[in-house]
């Protein structure tokens, strides 16, 4: 396993989730994280986490020109990106075909799929001169799965980020640059409050949690840089949608 100290990652959905338990892994290993997210409250939160390790960027990753002033800025600071965790994401209440409206089919595919490209977008050609980089794309179940769950917008957006994850391998491989997928079934974090049949804190307590992802998340960044995983997918062995189906055969 390589070592990380004095390395940077830049985080985005920083503030919670999957994001936070991403930024707190990799600044025990002795990386530079910058922390960004639209809430600064919560970045300074996590912030005060990671032992000083950690720098603060607010930033809304679909704003496209926004996202390009905080890559230039990281690399005013530290001249270098060597890991980007794209986890910025959202869904909504109302997300099924009945229920969505424009507006919000809009805001999940420009924060989930647009701002993950942009952000690859913005550290390619750093990584790409440095040859070496890691991107890991927060992904989801649902990027593997057609699941009425989650909705039409999320499920398209994710399906969509796999393969973009996979086109950088594609090219940017030539140059030492790996991406990789992460495809989560039920996660633990604040996202569950969208859902439209409520989450029982009992459920929750049998997901896979956010720092269970942050584990994940450093050791892929640990890995040697001729290791490409190219998609990781992770469940909770109390898998939901398993256990219904289990019951519904079992119970004949």
């Amino acid at each position: 396993m390589r070592d990380l100290t004095d390395k940077v990652a830049w985080i985005t959905g920083a503030g919670t989730g999957i994001g936070e338990g991403a930024a707190v892994a990799l600044a025990a290993l002795g990386m530079h994280v910058v922390l960004s997210g639209r809430r600064k409250e919560k970045l300074n939160d996590v912030a005060e986490r990671v032992d000083g390790r950690g720098v603060i960027e607010p930033l809304d990753v679909a704003d496209r020109d926004a996202v390009e002033s905080v890559a230039a800025r990281i690399m005013d600071r530290f001249g270098r990106v060597d890991v980007l965790v794209n986890s910025a994401g959202i869904n909504i209440k109302n997300r099924n075909w009945h229920n969505v409206s424009l507006d919000d089919w809009d805001r999940v595919i420009r924060i989930d799929l647009d701002g993950s490209f942009y952000c690859a977008k913005a550290v390619l050609p750093t990584m790409i001169e440095q040859g070496d980089g890691l991107i890991i794309n927060i992904s989801s179940w649902a990027g593997k799965h057609v699941s009425m769950v989650t909705g039409p917008a999320y499920t398209a957006a994710k399906h969509a980020m796999n393969a973009m994850n996979e086109s950088i391998n594609m090219e940017a491989g030539l140059h030492g640059v790996r991406a990789c997928a992460i495809c989560p079934g039920e996660v633990a974090t604040p996202i569950l409050d969208n859902r439209p049949i409520p989450v029982t804190e009992d459920d929750r307590a049998k997901m896979v949690q956010s720092e269970d992802c942050g584990d994940i998340v450093a050791f892929l960044a640990q890995l040697p840089p001729h290791v490409c995983i190219n998609e990781l997918t992770v469940s909770p062995t109390w898998n939901r949608g398993y256990v219904n189906q289990a019951r519904a055969l079992l119970s004949h």
